[in-house]
């Protein structure tokens, strides 16, 4: 990761990401922090990164892979290869509103897995009062590719301190 500063002095984190294998560093990063019961909500434009970061969560956390964008699927299981937590990851970019997140069930298994929603923005922070917010912003393209600025949020008690 090329860059970390704290704004506001608060519990934001912003970071520039230069590359696909920073972006699943700062996934296998995040792993450390992520325990049963934790929400990530990750946001930001097609392309940005958002399942390129949820492949480093992936392999932080040691789940069966492979991990790919939940799309048409909208929510995969996968199961720990060690003693940890599995990985819940879900894609709300085709749901129209709350029933159709309601339908997935998430709060099922969320305190048993640590739960990333691709999308979920406005839509599943009613899960948990504590979440991780992840916003993910392409920049501009250079001769090295295009480097994503990443905006850590915690939100509630659990992540005081922490992001």
């Amino acid at each position: 990761m090329t860059q970390t500063d704290r704004i506001d002095g608060s519990d934001r984190e912003v970071r520039v990401v230069a590359t696909a294998e920073e972006m699943r560093e700062m996934g296998a990063e995040l792993a450390g922090l992520l325990r049963p019961g934790d929400l990530a909500i990750l946001s930001g434009p097609l392309g940005a990164g958002k399942t390129t970061l949820v492949q480093g969560i992936a392999d932080g956390l040691k789940v069966r892979g492979p991990i790919t964008s939940p799309t048409f699927v909208i929510a995969r299981v996968h199961p720990s290869l060690s003693d940890g937590p599995a990985l819940v990851h879900a894609d709300a970019y085709r749901l129209g509103g709350d029933l159709e997140v309601d339908d997935l069930d998430l709060d099922a298994s969320l305190e048993d897995s640590v739960t990333v929603v691709e999308w979920g923005e406005g839509l599943v922070e009613g899960l948990a009062d504590d979440r991780l917010e992840i916003f993910i912003d392409r920049g501009e393209s250079d001769e090295a590719g295009e480097a994503r600025t990443v905006r850590l949020r915690g939100i509630g008690a659990r992540w005081e301190g922490v992001v």
